[in-house]
């Protein structure tokens, strides 16, 4: 069971590429990328994707597995290391415009894929440590209030009007970028605010999460401007920048034109797996910590990653995240796949709400 284990130790590669990319120059820089965004998605092209579940014996053993755990604690302590050097690595001399754009995007790679995935599957563990790693991940993308809205209000409303997280029907990448950057912010704030009603605290005082997020945010950005410089900050917010926007692109594939019925007004039917779509491609499983199993993640949020199964009735996306991912940024293109595949799954399945939408 070791080696089934260790196999959640290969996304670290990531971290070794990224060293390349802030030590060496021209095509060197963009290896994070070209692994990320060429090697895998030509991988999962022939690669067949995998739906086994674990038998229950397999299942109480890698419960009962702390190494699990331990591949993820790491991870902050490579992630600050990660920007630390590529902060001092924007400080050589004779630099080119290539160098910077490579240094960047790789810097903002592992960003999306470390600073807040790792974070978002630690984030959901009650325990009060592993939720500290979750925030400290997520300070290194300037996205504190994910650990607000997205715990209690994207798994509380998703594949609903009501989710700034949901992609709608026909709706392009670009124009959800900002409805749910914006909206999901304000909502982080509602609840925060909310939170503080609740408890009986004013709600302009340090108690409220947002408000501390927002001055530890200020704090972090202040103290790289006073160490690195404002060119060096400014690059470094554009990396920020970049893993925010892998995040979003991720929750755009995860839940496009997918809505839970209404069963009476402002109440809708529990989420269940056929409300986001599902990715048994093996490499961006492994890659992203089984992310990719987000239908189940939905269903049972409280399942540690490497327990995550494969429903029959989970709509499927064509191929794993990083291609779904690369084609999400080609709208028309994009949306006639899953247009087709949205009609083709829930059709099969007798849900025509979905379907009649798009026939």
């Amino acid at each position: 069971m070791r080696l089934q284990t260790l196999k959640y130790g290969s996304p670290l590669i990531l971290f070794y590429l990224a060293y390349l990319s802030f030590t060496y120059t021209g095509w060197i820089t963009f290896l994070p990328i070209v692994w990320s965004y060429v090697v895998i998605p030509l991988a999962e092209l022939f690669i067949k994707p995998n739906e086994n579940n674990l038998l229950d014996t397999e299942e109480a053993i890698a419960k009962s597995d702390r190494l699990y755990d331990y591949l993820l604690y790491i991870i902050p302590l490579a992630m600050y290391t990660a920007v630390v050097y590529f902060m001092f690595s924007l400080q050589q001399t004779n630099l080119t415009w290539i160098d910077y754009t490579g240094r960047i995007f790789s810097m903002g790679l592992l960003c999306g894929v470390f600073g807040i995935n790792v974070a978002h599957e630690l984030g959901h563990r009650t325990n009060k440590f592993e939720q500290a790693l979750a925030k400290s991940l997520l300070l290194t993308s300037l996205y504190l209030h994910f650990f607000i809205e997205h715990n209690r209000g994207h798994h509380k409303s998703v594949a609903t009007p009501n989710d700034p997280s949901s992609a709608r029907l026909n709706e392009w990448l670009f124009s959800f970028y900002g409805r749910t950057i914006v909206y999901s912010y304000i909502s982080a704030w509602h609840i925060a605010n909310a939170d503080m009603k609740k408890k009986g605290h004013a709600v302009f005082s340090l108690h409220n999460q947002m408000i501390l997020f927002t001055i530890i945010q200020v704090v972090f950005v202040s103290l790289i401007v006073v160490l690195f410089g404002w060119f060096i900050t400014l690059c470094y917010l554009l990396s920020a920048f970049i893993g925010i926007a892998l995040l979003e692109t991720v929750n755009y594939i995860e839940h496009y034109g997918l809505q839970r019925s209404q069963i009476a007004p402002g109440k809708f039917e529990r989420a269940l797996p056929q409300h986001s779509w599902n990715s048994n491609h093996v490499v961006g499983r492994i890659m992203l910590f089984e992310l990719s199993r987000h239908s189940d993640h939905h269903f049972m949020a409280s399942r540690k990653y490497q327990l995550l199964r494969h429903h029959p009735n989970s709509p499927q996306m064509p191929t794993g995240y990083p291609g779904m991912m690369i084609l999400a940024h080609i709208p028309p293109l994009f949306i006639y796949v899953m247009n087709r595949q949205i009609k083709k799954t829930f059709a099969n399945e007798g849900i025509i709400q979905h379907a009649s939408q798009i026939a």
